[in-house]
């Protein structure tokens, strides 16, 4: 079990600020995502917790010890590859069973630590297969299996599914959050999927250029996502965001506020012979309709349950509940209130 912690932590590569000053704190027990786009530092921060990069500056700490000095095998935490990082001359069994073995471990532990970690990722079958052998989804669950049998304090996972098709993504998921919830350790886990992320997670970290922008629960940053960058990270279509000025919906005034934030689903559409706002795209997606719409200069997106009848050029009149409308200030910052 662990706790970790960041204090005032930076790590530079030459010019590269990869992690600048993050202070935050996962909990024991917490699946906690590390989200944002690529590099903004969310691999680097893994590397400073397994003790691969020690920092410039600040301190990382494992259950209240700081750790900055102690190397990798010392700490106790199992990590995850995004390539996997299977041998392809053992077998699934072997690749499994490594870990402990370079432990000296005695084997009556090692069998039952194998079996108990292929039980738990349903892959007791396919134990005697070597990597070559199996699916994308299999390698994904041995390469899990192996860092379980070593019960460490802490998992740490560099987006090890992205390879997998969207299906497999889908279970792979949930296989992940199962996993946690019954082995009770933490998990720091790292994407770049938003929808990935939001669907595991019992908090997210949102970074920028090295910097932590923003850390919550998936629904609090969503709904009240800290800075129009937070905003537009999460969300598929993202947040339409407009000049204040612009001549799209009607809107309280806000002062302070330079931009309007509008999530797709929010924005209620109608058709309207009058009103000079007009779809331009329609893209039925099944259980859901994406509108294109142009209006006052400006292009938003508009989420419609089921599959209503629009066409490309219908004139519509645009508005949105008061309650749902996000107001960003010049810099970025979501106002209050």
């Amino acid at each position: 079990m662990a706790e970790i912690a960041f204090r005032n932590v930076s790590k530079r590569f030459g010019s590269t600020q990869a992690v600048n000053n993050a202070s935050f704190t996962i909990a024991d027990n917490e699946f906690f995502c590390l989200f944002g786009p690529p590099l903004s530092g969310k691999s680097t921060v893994l590397r400073l917790i397994l003790g691969l990069d020690t920092p410039d500056e600040g301190e990382v700490l494992i259950d209240g010890q700081v750790v900055n000095h102690i190397g990798p095998a010392a700490r106790n935490i199992a990590m995850v590859f995004q390539n996997l990082a299977l041998f392809p001359h053992m077998t699934a069994e072997h690749n499994i069973r490594f870990p402990l073995v370079e432990r000296r471990e005695p084997e009556a532990r090692i069998r039952a630590r194998v079996a108990d970690a292929a039980a738990k990722l349903h892959i007791a079958h396919i134990l005697h297969k070597h990597p070559g052998q199996l699916s994308g989804g299999e390698r994904q669950r041995v390469a899990i299996a192996r860092a379980l049998v070593r019960d460490p304090a802490a998992y740490l996972m560099d987006d090890p599914i992205s390879a997998l098709d969207a299906r497999l993504r889908e279970e792979a998921r949930v296989e992940l959050k199962r996993m946690q919830r019954e082995a009770g350790r933490t998990l720091v886990y790292v994407t770049h999927d938003q929808e990935e992320a939001m669907s595991v997670a019992d908090r997210m970290a949102i970074l920028e250029l090295g910097a932590i922008r923003q850390i919550g629960t998936p629904d609090a940053l969503y709904d009240h996502p800290g800075s129009a960058y937070v905003a537009r990270l999460l969300g598929a279509p993202v947040m339409n965001i407009l000049p204040v000025g612009a001549n799209v919906i009607t809107a309280p005034k806000r002062p302070g506020a330079a931009h309007l934030g509008l999530r797709p689903e929010d924005l209620t559409v109608t058709p309207d012979p009058a009103a000079t706002a007009t779809v331009t795209g329609v893209e039925p997606l099944g259980g859901y309709t994406v509108l294109t719409i142009a209006a006052g200069g400006e292009v938003l997106r508009a989420m419609l349950r089921g599959q209503p009848a629009f066409a490309t050029g219908t004139p519509v009149s645009l508005s949105a509940a008061p309650a749902r409308l996000h107001f960003f200030g010049p810099d970025g910052t979501r106002l209050a209130g």
